[in-house]
């Protein structure tokens, strides 16, 4: 038994995924019901984050439940599989070691599946300010704080003051900067004016800010313009060609004459790469802070270390930055690595890995979502029904997928939310990603 991590001692290669992401929980579930590895899973959280919902969390459009599920709950079905709560330090490839917040363990095969964090581009102030949602804490975080200034809101007199807590900022038009500001302004619309009917909501801003010419870059024009035409019918502001440069004491300044007053301003402008310590130098490319890796994702240098997903830099001749930083690469490297373990361990040869490309897709709100399908190109209810249908199709664990299922039901029939409770109030303090 290992003296720490409390894991048994094994004669079978042991597999050691570090990240319970899309990639980490793709590799799992391949591998957890064979009986050719030990399988260990280890991440700071004890649950997996659907993260493109995150947003329905901070607009209280859905519970954390409906997102999250227990990492326990997908290794049990393995008799030699096991999840670890904690945090890895460092890696010594040498030793093929891992150093974790609860001791040590030696690995046959180890696979990083760490993903991404929040891209500040070096802007200190902006990182120790903004409000981030790449976690369900964070999440409920923003919650907590727009949920707040609007109690705050009710009852200032203060014309100027309650125009800046009303005001939102969101910085980055992705799909989750687009999302969260139809989310937001569906709040505006339907809700709000239900829960503060002694609030004037005219009053109430909603700015996305976005450096190119167009929100939705990764995706066609023809979606980016049905996206801006769906999100200005709700009444955002959007500011193209716009890069913000700083943002304290509630001011967002940028490197235009606009400037702005908002006691919300939430980050959506980009991600890097989570890597560990211990591997570096030619593997680690340190401007998008991603691992090299080979058709076969294995790191740069490595034959039994491999990486999935955010932080596995693929680079294919149509996409040379490597693939996308979004959920379909991380899941389809996982379940092509799983097989690729099996193969190498009976010594067979590896098939390399080629990305299919889904597609890409983001909802503004009721009845407005923008969907790239290849060619094809959809935008309105059509497209708002595809939207939901494919997040309910890869929501984890079944359970979750009625609840979210019957929450947008429910939601669509009574234009209402979930219930908008302050849990745990917001504190300001400096945050990190938890990844």
């Amino acid at each position: 038994m290992d003296a720490t991590l409390n894991i048994p001692k094994t004669k079978k290669p042991r597999v050691v995924i570090i990240g319970g992401g899309f990639g980490g929980v793709s590799i799992a579930k391949e591998l957890v019901t064979r009986k050719d590895f030990q399988i260990v899973l280890i991440d700071r959280q004890n649950y997996h984050t659907f993260q493109p919902l995150l947003y329905q969390v901070s607009t209280s459009s859905l519970e954390p439940e409906s997102i999250a599920y227990p990492l326990r709950k997908i290794v049990k079905r393995g008799k030699n599989t096991f999840f670890r709560m904690a945090e890895v330090l460092k890696v010594d490839t040498s030793k093929q070691e891992i150093e974790t917040t609860i001791g040590s363990l030696t690995y046959d095969y180890l696979v990083i599946a760490t993903g991404a964090r929040t891209n500040f581009f070096g802007n200190k102030a902006i990182e120790q300010n903004a409000m981030r949602m790449k976690s369900v804490p964070q999440a409920l975080k923003l919650r907590s704080l727009m949920l707040e200034n609007l109690e705050q809101a009710v009852i200032t007199p203060n014309l100027e003051v309650r125009k800046e807590l009303l005001n939102f900022v969101i910085v980055g038009a992705g799909p989750t900067g687009v999302e969260l500001a139809g989310g937001i302004a569906e709040l505006r619309e339907n809700v709000l004016p239900k829960d503060y009917p002694d609030m004037d909501f005219s009053e109430m801003e909603i700015h996305l800010i976005e450096g190119a010419d167009r929100i939705l870059p990764p995706m066609s024009a023809e979606a980016s313009k049905n996206a801006k035409k769906f999100l200005e019918k709700l009444g955002v502001k959007i500011h193209f060609n716009t890069i913000v440069t700083n943002y304290e004491n509630h001011l967002v300044s940028t490197n235009t004459d606009l400037q702005l007053k908002a006691a919300t301003f939430v980050w959506s402008a980009g991600v890097t790469g989570a890597p560990i310590n211990g591997i570096n130098g030619e593997a680690l490319v340190e401007r998008a802070n991603r691992y090299k890796v080979n058709e076969y994702n294995q790191v740069l240098g490595f034959e039994n270390v491999f990486a999935v997903g955010d932080i596995a830099l693929m680079q294919t001749k149509k996409y040379e930055r490597g693939l996308p930083m979004v959920a379909q690469p991380a899941i389809q490297q996982g379940s092509h690595l799983g097989k690729n373990l099996r193969a190498l361990h009976k010594n067979k040869p590896l098939k390399a890995f080629k990305y299919f490309d889904k597609g890409s897709m983001a909802t503004i709100g009721r009845n407005k979502a923008v969907v790239d399908l290849g060619k094809l190109r959809f935008g309105g209810f059509f497209a708002w029904f595809i939207w939901m249908f494919i997040h309910l199709v890869f929501l984890v664990g079944f359970r979750n997928k009625v609840i979210t299922l019957f929450n947008w039901v429910y939601n669509y029939i009574n234009f209402d939310k979930a219930s908008r409770l302050i849990i745990t109030p917001f504190k300001a303090k400096e945050d990190t990603d938890v990844v």
